[in-house]
């Protein structure tokens, strides 16, 4: 079998997608997107019924899914419009795009980054604060209300 016809049957699903803390319906959703997407533009449009039908989950369950997927930089979407044969348009399947995982990976190491430093600043402040409280015990929290 040629290296293309086995990317038509086969699709692969990058190591790091198991490191970036996604849940088992992230990666159902993101796996069927690669599933279906086109190998050569990394797009795909399958409808919220589609997508929800292959995985025995709501429509409801598959737009959250969606939504947390391109929150954390996996996918994109865009809206789509169809012209029906009356020339009458109407909204379209979302066309997603699969981006390159290194955005993922970015994206979730500089959260990880950023809710560190956020950790390591309320450190600092309680500290501070303890060592206020100490010095100054006549203090009490009421004051420090008003």
């Amino acid at each position: 079998m040629s290296r293309e016809e086995l990317n038509k049957r086969y699709y692969h699903l990058p190591n790091e997608i198991m490191q970036l803390g996604l849940s088992v319906g992230e990666i159902a959703v993101y796996n069927y997107l690669k599933y279906c997407e086109d190998r050569k533009t990394y797009q795909c449009y399958p409808s919220y019924r589609k997508i929800g039908e292959a995985l025995s989950i709501s429509k409801k369950t598959v737009y959250k899914y969606v939504k947390s997927l391109e929150k954390k930089q996996l996918i994109s979407t865009e809206h789509t419009t169809v012209t029906l044969k009356s020339g009458k348009k109407q909204n379209g399947n979302l066309l997603y795009t699969i981006r390159p995982i290194q955005d993922a990976t970015d994206f979730y190491y500089e959260k990880q980054m950023y809710e560190l430093e956020k950790k390591s600043r309320e450190q600092e402040a309680l500290e501070k604060l303890r060592k206020f409280e100490q010095k100054h015990p006549e203090m009490n929290e009421l004051e420090w209300l008003i």
